[in-house]
């Protein structure tokens, strides 16, 4: 799947000058980028793009967002699971603001304020972001993270993604080889210096970490995939036997 900026634009609701915002601070980098700048977007964009607009939802700001995403221990399921409790607490309130409507249209009269009380919701809202931010906020990943991406510039993200591009496509062209090979061992290094020197210390343990999430994060295994069927699970493969060392 290939969507232009403007198609990605009408599917979710987002403007394209939101979408080339989240461009240029790098939360939302287009699977490919042509010389023209014409921007496309694949599968694994959309589910990034549904990630950003929940936390956004939560007032987070884009460089927290950006720390947020970049982290090895994000965890999408139970940011799902929390934003579906807020979303049904509106829900309720909208409901209870409803049938206040349908009683004054009946010709209720009396003074009905407890529909419009957004406690719960603000509080549940609060303790969300609260465990968000000691989750993430305090981890040495998060903090590099943000200093080292803050600053970037549209032409630097590209270059960033045009560098994983090309670690992936050497992984790709040795799949029919064995996951211990010298030659592949050395692009797990490659992609091990390719985090440390863009985002943060990916030390052994980090990289363990992360070869085990492409494998059984469902979002970062459709997304290494989509470069070639399996890759996903060669990577995890070759980064264990790497780390192990």
């Amino acid at each position: 799947m290939k969507m232009t900026v403007k198609e990605v634009a009408t599917l979710t609701g987002v403007s394209v000058r939101t979408l080339h915002y989240y461009h240029r601070e790098g939360i939302l980098i287009p699977s490919e980028v042509t010389g023209n700048k014409y921007r496309y977007y694949d599968a694994a964009n959309l589910a990034q793009l549904q990630n950003i607009l929940f936390l956004r939802e939560l007032d987070f700001s884009i460089q927290e967002i950006k720390g947020i995403l970049a982290d090895p221990d994000y965890d999408e399921m139970d940011a799902f699971k929390k934003q579906r409790h807020l979303l049904l607490l509106k829900r309720r309130r909208l409901d209870k603001l409803i049938a206040l409507l349908d009683q004054k249209l009946e010709g209720e009269k009396n003074m009905n304020f407890k529909p419009f009380d957004m406690t719960e919701i603000e509080a549940n809202k609060k303790q969300y972001e609260t465990e968000v931010k000691e989750r993430w906020g305090k981890t040495d990943a998060y903090r590099q993270s943000q200093q080292k991406t803050n600053g970037y510039s549209p032409d630097q993200w590209e270059a960033i993604h045009t560098e994983a591009e090309a670690i992936y496509a050497g992984f790709v062209a040795k799949m029919d080889q064995d996951a211990a090979a010298p030659e592949v061992q050395e692009l797990v290094a490659q992609w091990q210096a390719h985090i440390s020197r863009h985002y943060y210390e990916c030390t052994k343990e980090i990289l363990a970490g992360l070869g085990l999430m492409y494998v059984h994060d469902d979002r970062f295994k459709a997304n290494i995939d989509t470069h070639a069927e399996g890759l996903a699970q060669f990577m995890s493969d070759a980064i264990g036997i790497y780390t192990a060392k």
